[in-house]
């Protein structure tokens, strides 16, 4: 699983739920069901690395956040 941020809402226009990850420019994916959204965005923001490393564009580090046990 990649680390970057994702907001998962539900589209009404669309009737799906959709996936945005902001820290990636235009990479989202869409979804029946919330956990099929997130399962398409792993491949989406897979592809998006991959695409970025062979343009040569550079690729963001994730935010993340710290968390504590």
């Amino acid at each position: 699983m990649h680390k970057y941020e994702r907001i998962i809402y539900w589209s009404e226009a669309d009737q799906k739920f959709i996936v945005e990850v902001p820290e990636l420019a235009g990479c989202m994916a869409d979804g029946a069901t919330a956990i099929e959204a997130l399962e398409h965005v792993e491949v989406i923001i897979s592809e998006w690395l991959e695409t970025a490393e062979e343009l040569g564009r550079e690729i963001p580090e994730p935010k993340g956040k710290l968390m504590y046990a």
